[in-house]
């Protein structure tokens, strides 16, 4: 392929992505606010009218929001790829970096000052979701004080743990020969189940408080349940989400003889004890179906392919040119060529995301059915449009914007799915 050849594909598919997602954005926007004078019938009995029309509001503001933030990024993309900001970036860090310091440090200063840049330019917008959008609509409780704490440990846990990995990639890639790749997945698969294991009693707690669960009927009941699914856990804890963020959650996290159980304040808050059995009941039916193993493995495969792929681009010559590089003549490129991948690779994979989305949509079906024959349909159910309308969550979602985006049905589809599996609901 020839550099010019390269350059048009990317602007091609760049263009196309953005107008795609342009399009998908305003379907949305259309069709919430279309039925925003309603309550769909299936919710008219709970969902009152005030919430719905929230849930559209809170939906058409992240939208347009979106649509923003969409342009600029595409704009930013340009910016660092054909426009060559990423080639100016790396001759003047190569310049003042490499004579005194070396090569690795070379690269990992171009890393670190691209991250740094990136984070900047992401600042206004970061700041704008959280304290004006947010915060419009009563789900922020981040304050300012937090938002600059939690900034800095984000950047020293980055730094202790990113710039190691981030040498050792590097490194790797200049030592190790023509399947450098080979080796860079066997080093990544590895720092993966490394994170998988730390991250509950080492990364979480620096941002979060976990305490073990107090409340003596639930714990009782939480046992219960996972005795019968034949699931163990190291332990029950609420975290204070509240103090960030008024939305609500439950998850599982760890690997292994790690895992926990984890609720949010704010889930125990709005639920009562069946609902948050059944929840916790759809998280075990995720497990129940090893849908967590199955993407894990799926990452693997997928970042063995990806790493493939970059092995052979990182040695062609009309990759760097037709991204707007010029590639170093007295300094490794190994550097260069990872983040031209990272920047790039997203334009030409988002086409296929409507599959993932799918796949995901289809596990959480799964994990409803598996809760009905575990917990109480009812309580599911009743949890769900609970959460929906807590979070905001829009009832008259496109049909096409869900096929192409959402992780999880949308809510009438759910429930329509539960009363199948749990019949008493359909009465």
């Amino acid at each position: 392929m020839q550099a010019p050849t390269l350059s048009l594909l990317f602007a091609a598919a760049l263009l196309a992505s953005l107008l795609t997602k342009f399009w998908l954005a305003t379907r949305q926007m259309r069709h919430v606010a279309a039925h925003r004078g309603a309550v769909p019938a299936p919710f008219a009995s709970t969902i009152t009218l005030a919430a719905h029309q929230r849930a559209a509001d809170y939906t058409l503001a992240k939208g347009r929001f979106g649509l923003l933030s969409m342009a600029f990024g595409a704009v930013v993309l340009l910016g660092w790829t054909l426009l060559g900001g990423i080639d100016a970036l790396n001759a003047a860090v190569r310049d003042a970096v490499q004579p005194r310091f070396g090569a690795m440090a070379y690269q990992l200063a171009l890393l670190a000052a691209f991250a740094l840049i990136g984070g900047l330019l992401d600042l206004p917008f970061e700041l704008y979701n959280t304290f004006r959008l947010e915060q419009r609509f009563g789900f922020n409780r981040m304050t300012w004080k937090l938002y600059l704490a939690d900034t800095l440990k984000g950047l020293l846990v980055g730094a202790v743990i990113g710039l190691p990995v981030a040498a050792l990639m590097l490194w790797i890639m200049g030592a190790t020969g023509g399947l450098w790749w080979l080796w860079a997945w066997g080093a990544w698969m590895a720092f993966n189940v490394a994170v998988l294991l730390l991250y509950p009693t080492v990364i979480a707690p620096l941002f979060n408080k976990f305490q073990p669960l107090a409340d003596e009927s639930l714990v009782a009941r939480v046992q219960a349940l996972m005795a019968r699914c034949g699931f163990a856990a190291k332990g029950l804890f609420v975290m204070d989400g509240s103090k960030r963020s008024a939305h609500a959650n439950a998850y599982f996290t760890g690997f292994g003889a790690s895992k926990r159980v984890v609720f949010f304040d704010t889930l125990l808050s709005k639920l009562t004890v069946g609902e948050v059995e059944a929840v916790l009941a759809h998280e075990l039916g995720h497990f129940k179906h090893r849908h967590v193993i199955k993407r894990i493995l799926a990452m693997f495969a997928i970042s063995l392919g990806a790493l493939a792929l970059l092995g052979w681009l990182s040695t062609q010559a009309w990759f760097y040119a037709g991204l707007g590089v010029r590639p170093s003549m007295s300094a490794p490129n190994d550097a260069i060529a990872l983040l031209l991948f990272l920047l790039v690779t997203p334009v030409f994979t988002f086409f296929v995301s409507p599959l993932f989305a799918l796949l995901s949509r289809r596990h959480e079906f799964e994990a409803d059915a598996y809760a009905c024959q575990q917990a109480s349909g009812s309580d599911l159910a009743a949890a769900l449009l609970k959460l929906h309308e807590d979070n905001a969550a829009t009832l008259t979602p496109d049909p096409v914007y869900v096929r192409f985006y959402y992780s999880h049905p949308p809510a009438s589809e759910r429930l329509a799915a539960l009363a199948r599996s749990a019949p008493a609901l359909a009465a």
